[in-house]
This record gives structure tokens, sequence and C-alpha cells, in this order.
């Protein structure tokens, strides 16, 4: 595309969220002329020290952003996996080679490594509002009108929502969450605690058929990430702003006395970093409305059963970014952001399984078999990579 076919590169946009999607939305935006503004709710972009993948079509993501270098040091070597039984015993202590890529392949890093490192690439040139939020949007023929819970008023030309599966922009421009919310059948809680078994490069994973316990250490130093994942058939809905309702939520679910269960759910009540959520999708015929579109979780979380996230939420940046960069019209941009993203969400959501899987077996039956078969191995098998992962060729927006 000639430059004098391009389209006005002036528009300002507003990006709501600073988590992954939203500084990674932010980095393209700007790269492409745009004048944006980030939004967080936080005095600081959203981290944390539990492991996210970055795999197929998201590693091309993060070397266009010139990043790759960085998140390579950042890898995380897991060196060993234990699982132990329902009574704290050692069923086996299994090597994890197949996890050690991080050169040209997969990457595993700590969240708070990845947001950093894409804060630090647009720190400098996009413009971030800490510790206020979006109150209102009035969206009108010549740009979006913004009032903020600090009660600055500014008016864009977009706005972008990046805030997250329970997203308030989405929730201002689509209304309620639930019809799009589809509830895969379990929650979780994610915390750290203090590393009591000096744990180094390591994982640690106890289970039932309906609960999992995880105690996983990126290095060896004194705090270690703690995972407690349960079994639920239905939503509680009424819980996700309510940090004591989750805690109380999250101790019913493991009165176990076994392993470090009594430890895990102490060192949940005192966290300072609780993170609490259900496994579940988001799922929505259109990401977009008038001047605003959704972007990562707030549009299509795939679910942390996918492990992949982390990586739509890189894929999506870059493709909406693009999309808008090379459509004068945003309504035009939109409609190619999702043209060309939905099917490579779609076979990525494909990827949850609610049911039986290797680490959260459903049923006794599957759980003793899995058992089973680990007393037989000397290394955790490599996981199997699936086509979805790479089924994006990025387009070439520059």
């Amino acid at each position: 595309m000639t430059e004098t076919h391009r389209p006005r590169r002036n528009r300002s946009v507003l990006v709501s969220g600073a988590s992954i999607a939203g500084p990674a939305i932010a980095y393209w935006l700007h790269r492409h002329g745009f004048d944006v503004t980030v939004v967080e709710k936080a005095g600081t972009v959203r981290g944390g020290g539990y492991p996210i993948d970055i795999r197929g079509t998201a590693l091309e993501v993060v070397r266009r952003m010139d990043i790759l270098p960085q998140l390579q040091k950042a890898h995380v070597n897991t060196h060993r996996i234990t699982f132990v039984d329902t009574d704290g015993s050692t069923i086996a202590a299994l090597s994890a080679e197949s996890m050690a890529i991080g050169a040209d392949g997969d990457l595993e890093v700590q969240r708070g490594d990845l947001t950093e490192t894409i804060y630090d690439a647009v720190r400098e040139s996009v413009t971030f509002m800490f510790n206020d939020s979006i109150a209102t949007l009035d969206d009108r023929p010549d740009g979006i009108a913004v009032t903020f819970r600090s009660g600055a008023r500014h008016t864009f030309d977009i706005v972008i929502g990046a805030d997250g599966i329970h997203s308030h922009t989405r929730r201002l421009i689509f209304g309620p969450e639930e019809p799009f919310h589809h509830y895969l059948g379990a929650c979780f809680a994610g915390f750290t605690v203090p590393n009591h078994l000096g744990l180094s490069h390591e994982g640690m994973l106890w289970n039932t058929p309906s609960q999992r316990a995880a105690l996983y250490a990126a290095g060896s130093g004194g705090q270690v990430f703690g995972l407690l994942s349960f079994r639920r058939p239905d939503l509680p809905f009424d819980i996700f702003r309510n940090l004591d309702a989750q805690r109380e939520l999250v101790a019913a679910a493991f009165p176990d006395e076994c392993w470090e269960i009594p430890r895990m759910v102490a060192g949940m009540r005192a966290a300072e970093d609780l993170f609490f959520d259900a496994i579940s999708q988001i799922r929505m015929t259109s990401w977009s409305q008038g001047r605003v579109a959704l972007v990562g979780d707030a549009a299509h979380a795939p679910s942390f059963l996918t492990g992949q996230g982390t990586s739509l939420a890189l894929v999506g940046a870059y493709v909406l970014a693009g999309e808008l960069a090379t459509h004068a019209d945003h309504a035009e941009a939109f409609d190619a952001y999702d043209r060309v993203l939905r099917p490579f969400v779609t076979l990525n959501q494909e990827l949850a399984n609610g049911g039986d899987t290797a680490l959260f077996p459903a049923t006794e039956e599957s759980l003793q078999e899995r058992n089973a078969a680990l007393r037989t191995l000397s290394a955790l098998p490599a996981e199997p990579e699936h086509a979805a992962y790479s089924a994006l060729t990025l387009p070439d927006y520059e």
C-alpha cells in the first residue's frame, strides 16, 4: 500500500485495561501512528507471579514487537514436576526437560515479566492513567465521550475494552456479562505463599477427582505460586467482586487435612495478591459496537484449560491495531478484525475440555489410571503441539 492510500493516523484511542492485551494493543497502535491513552483502575500494570505460555502465532507477535530476546531470558526452566497422592505421598517425581524450550520454541514466563516487558516498551510513548476507570461512554457521530471515575472528561475517536473476562467496558456497551459467559464447571484461586518446602524451579501437583492443588516455584526464592482449583456445578456470579466471599468459598472447597492443603488454605486467606475466578469462556457473536471494540479476554477468553489466553490476547491486539491502521473507517476495521481473528479464536477455544484431563482427572477411576501411568515414567511427556496454536498466519500491516 502506498503512502497516499494510507488512512489518517492521528486518531485518538482510549484503551481500558493494563494487563496484557491493553499494553500490547497500545504498543501496536502507537507504532501505527495513533494517539493512545490507557486507563487502569489499579496503581500499575497488572502483573502476577504465575506462569503463562506464549505459543505458535503469538511468538511471531512478540518477535515483531522486538521483545522476544527479553522474554527468552525470562523463560522459566522448570526442572521437575512432582505428583503427590491424596494422602500426600509421592506418586512420581518427573524431570521436565520437555518444558525447557525457550530459545527457539514455546515460552513460559511469569505473567509479571511479560506485562513489565510490554509496559517498558511503550511507557514513554503512551499516556497511562492509573488509579482511574471509565464511568460512562456516550457514542456520538463525531466521537465517543468518556467520563472517568475521577471526574475527568475526554472525547476519543475509538475506545477499546481490554479489561478482562469481567470487562466493565463490555458491560457498558453490550449489557450484563451473563449471556456471554460460558462456565466450564470449575473455579480457581491463585496466590503467592511462603516457600516452606524449599522448592526450586519445580512444581508439585495434588489431585482428587474434584480438587486440584499446585505449588509452583519459578526460581528458588522465598515465595511460590499456589493454585487451588475445584469443580462446582453452579457459577458463583455473586462473589466475583467480593474478596471475603471468595476466600470462604475456596476454603470450604478444601477441607482436606493432607499434604500442604491446610497451609495453602491459610496462605490463600492471608494473601494480598489473591486472584479468584471461574474457569470459563467468553463467547460473543460480535466484538464491537459503534466506536467500541473488545480485545483479549474481554472479547474471547478461552479459559486457562487451553493455555492460550495470553497468546490470543497478543494476537488479537496485533490484528485489531493493524486493521485500524489499514482502514480509515473504524466500522470497516472492526469487521476485518472479526473476519481475520474469529476462526483462530474458535479453534483455540475448542481446545478446552471441562471433563477428563491428565492434570485434572474427573473420576476416581481416571485418577488411578493417571497415577499408574505416571509411575512408569521418568520424565514428563512433551505437550502435544496443537495445530490451533499456529493456525493464523499474521498479516503484514507495515
